[in-house]
């Protein structure tokens, strides 16, 4: 997965600008009798809808196929298509117990025999060796109609975190794919039926032989929108109901405090990404020095990039995690602006003079590589650092570069100073830190943040192999080892935002940007 899946600052849409869009935006076209129909703006068309692909929107995946188990607020595992499970021998063999009175879309009865076709489908392939469950796996067995038996050859970290994935682990009906195995309708156990999709345009009826609560409305339709100035004058002239979060079509802070202003309904979710800077020792011997990261992120004024970039909507980060996510971490107090402080921490490590600070002859000078295409507003950010970090004798030059320059700087380590974004639920707190911290595991799109195969890396393992009861002190060890080292300083959480027609009552943000918010609301027309 890719760390460039967050927009925080898509730049500003203007007064004249957005009355430029009401003007000029098409009036976008919907069914007859839209009480009963939610219309929700997607950026770009949904995609191959197929569990097994990596291409479609994943909120709108959610709303056709189901897991096992579902993520819920606060990283709760809660039960779906698996009412029951329990672990044995030390983790490496699973029991679960299948909900019965399921049927697909197709009518095809959701039992053990279609559980296991669809974990055939990935389980145990190369292509989805990044998850663990199917790295180690080693067989699934059918037991009887709804009892299964999954056996790996190692205790995978993360199983059930791991199988509530939209994907691949979601399930597809067996009639719903050719005879060559090629994947051919989207049809899952879920809430709501595709019943036509094309560019403009996903349409979506409600299953009404959905086993669980089904939706108050009885038609869903994702309208693609890709200009966000044209989805927030649809919003607001009443031809869209809902828009926002990140996968399905991004509200930038100006745009919700415009939306706002209007009296449209803005919700704000605290997140659970967080933007953190890197510091890369490799490259810049100065940055080995403790003495000089903790200078740096003290002398960062957190809680000015917060309202700069998010107007209010964002906290300033004190943690690798925010307390949103399971096994987070003892959680601190963003660090407050000390410019004295990081003065002196900079003299104490034997950078004096000015107004660039010099060692043995050798001024003190970094390089920030951004690029504003895989973080909006990244540019922004840079130079509020650079600015600040002027101020304490530090002459930082900000490197702007396109999105692929991007991944190819970071992968070779091509930067003093860099900007990463936690992967976020449901895939915290193991997937950043095996994923951006652990020296032994070979990421090639977003690189790493810190590694340490001497001092870090062990403790990773540690937590990675810790039993229940020991998990949580084994994390503790690793979050208190980048705290005591100032090994990265972590900047923001970045927060979820929507807005909604007031039509839309009962809206609440989904437990991760992966699902779509559809549920509790209730259209009120």
């Amino acid at each position: 997965m890719s760390l460039n899946r967050r927009t925080f600052l898509q730049g500003t849409s203007g007064a004249l600008g957005l009355v430029m869009a009401e003007a000029a935006f098409t009036k976008l076209a919907y069914a007859q009798g839209a009480s009963g129909t939610l219309r929700v703006a997607i950026a770009k068309p949904a995609g191959n809808l197929d569990p097994q692909s990596h291409f479609a929107i994943w909120a709108i995946q959610d709303l056709m196929f189901e897991p096992l188990v579902k993520y819920g607020k606060g990283g709760k595992i809660e039960p779906c298509l698996a009412t029951e499970w329990k672990h044995e021998d030390g983790g490496k063999t699973l029991q679960l117990t299948l909900r019965q009175g399921v049927t697909f879309q197709d009518g095809t009865v959701f039992d053990a025999t279609a559980c296991k076709w669809n974990l055939d489908r990935w389980m145990g392939k190369d292509q989805f060796s990044w998850m663990n469950c199917s790295k180690y796996f080693q067989s699934v067995e059918v037991v009887d109609d709804y009892h299964i038996t999954l056996r790996f050859k190692e205790a995978p970290l993360a199983l059930m975190q791991e199988l509530s994935y939209t994907r691949p682990p979601r399930f597809l009906s067996p009639k719903s794919v050719g005879a060559d195995g090629k994947f051919g309708e989207p049809v899952g156990t879920g809430p709501w039926r595709q019943i036509s999709a094309d560019d403009t345009q996903s349409v979506f009826e409600r299953y009404d032989g959905y086993w669980g609560d089904k939706p108050s409305y009885d038609r869903l339709e994702a309208k693609v929108v890709p200009d966000p100035r044209s989805r927030v004058a649809a919003l607001r002239a009443g031809e869209l109901d809902l828009i926002g979060g990140f996968w399905v079509a991004g509200l930038t802070p100006v745009e919700a405090k415009q939306l706002d202003a209007a009296g449209v309904p803005v919700v704000i979710d605290p997140g659970n990404v967080t933007l953190v800077m890197a510091f890369n020792p490799d490259r810049a011997e100065v940055l080995k020095d403790p003495l000089v990261r903790k200078a740096i992120s003290t002398g960062i004024d957190r809680a000015a990039i917060a309202q700069a970039l998010y107007l209010g909507y964002a906290r300033p980060a004190g943690n690798l995690f925010s307390d949103a996510l399971p096994l987070s971490g003892k959680q601190y107090d963003a660090p407050v602006r000390d410019v004295a402080a990081a003065s002196a921490l900079l003299e104490k490590a034997g950078w004096t003079g000015g107004p660039v600070r010099s060692k043995d002859g050798k001024p003190l000078t970094l390089e920030m590589v951004v690029s504003p295409e895989a973080i909006p507003g990244a540019r922004v950010v840079a130079e509020v650092i650079q600015s600040e970090l002027k101020e304490i004798g530090i002459d930082l030059t900000v490197r702007s570069v396109d999105h692929a320059s991007k991944h190819t700087d970071m992968l070779e380590k091509k930067y003093d100073l860099g900007f990463f974004l936690t992967y976020g639920a449901p895939f915290e707190p193991f997937g950043t830190i095996v994923g951006l911290f652990l020296s032994t595991f070979k990421n090639d799109v977003e690189g790493k943040l810190v590694t340490d195969p001497v001092n870090l890396d062990p403790l990773i393992n540690a937590a990675a192999s810790a039993s229940e009861d020991e998990v949580e002190p084994a994390l503790q060890k690793f979050y208190d080892w980048l705290r005591d080292n100032d090994a990265i300083a972590p900047l923001i959480y970045v927060p979820t935002i929507w807005a909604h027609s007031k039509r839309v009552q009962g809206f609440s943000v989904a437990a991760t940007e992966y699902d779509m918010p559809y549920e509790n609301i209730v259209l009120a027309d």
